[in-house]
């Protein structure tokens, strides 16, 4: 009798951070894995320092590239068969005050981020829309809920992310296939590593502490993959706290000094 094959999940930004841990936590569920990645090297020592099973194809994509998002989801459908789930994780994040931005600063954050995502997306559903199944997960991020002062980029680029996914999934729900958009709090990842010691990122520091990355694939994995929501914030307090400011703009201009001062001891300590 021939084994079913489990589910096809193709991963961005597979190399570091999130992507990186949840390729192995998908491979823990059954699920044949594309990982990909801009750093073809980089990609290759995640692979090996995991010790990712031979369930794992490793491919190099520029989510910039919309030619290579044909091409590395055409592959993953024809090794299926069909693919079950997008996870869109690769990012870009460059703190900066808006008059100190750099044309190639902005041309980053919407290439990546926003285009990246969209890229993905649209070409996935093509496949899923045909197949009658399929979900899309799209990596967001508590500044995709309320703006970010020092990270005015980053919070519009996700911001972007949001409002695109959140469209999407009412496009694509009658054809069976779920669009979820996440918006994680501040996770321990090299992008973090990145913002620490930085006054314009202070605000990323406001919180309690940073999400483990563990924390972050433990959601991705169970709630999210499992009931499709259409939102999904990590952790829900700084969510209500985000979508209030969000509601009540004027209040940034007087919650960010105190939220800044945090951030600038809490940078101190994580």
């Amino acid at each position: 009798m021939t084994t079913p094959l489990g589910p096809m999940s193709l991963v961005t930004g597979a190399a570091s951070g999130i992507g990186r841990r949840l390729v192995a936590a998908l491979v823990s569920r059954g699920h044949r894995v594309v990982a990909t990645d801009l750093r073809e090297s980089a990609l290759a020592d995640a692979a090996r320092q995991e010790r990712w099973p031979s369930c794992v194809v490793l491919q190099t994509l520029d989510v910039r590239d919309a030619g290579q998002w044909e091409t590395v989801v055409a592959e993953a459908v024809t090794s299926g068969p069909g693919l079950d789930v997008l996870w869109n994780v690769a990012g870009y994040l460059k703190p900066g005050r808006v008059q100190v931005l750099a044309a190639e600063d902005v041309d980053l954050h919407f290439d990546v981020n926003v285009k990246g995502v969209i890229h993905g997306t649209r070409i996935a559903a093509r496949y899923m829309v045909q197949q009658g199944r399929g979900h899309i997960i799209n990596i967001a991020s508590i500044a995709a809920l309320a703006p970010v002062p020092g990270l005015s980029l980053y919070s519009a680029s996700k911001y972007a992310v949001r409002g695109f996914s959140l469209a999407a999934a009412v496009d694509l729900a009658p054809y069976g296939v779920a669009v979820s958009t996440v918006c994680p709090d501040a996770v321990e990842t090299p992008m973090l590593d990145l913002q620490r010691g930085d006054d314009d990122a202070a605000l990323t520091f406001s919180g309690t502490r940073p999400l483990t990355v563990d924390e972050v694939v433990a959601d991705l994995t169970g709630p999210v993959l499992e009931e499709r929501p259409l939102q999904w914030s990590i952790p829900r307090s700084r969510a209500v706290l985000a979508r209030l400011a969000d509601t009540f703009p004027a209040t940034s201009r007087f919650i960010d000094p105190l939220l800044r001062r945090i951030g600038r001891a809490n940078q101190g300590r994580h």
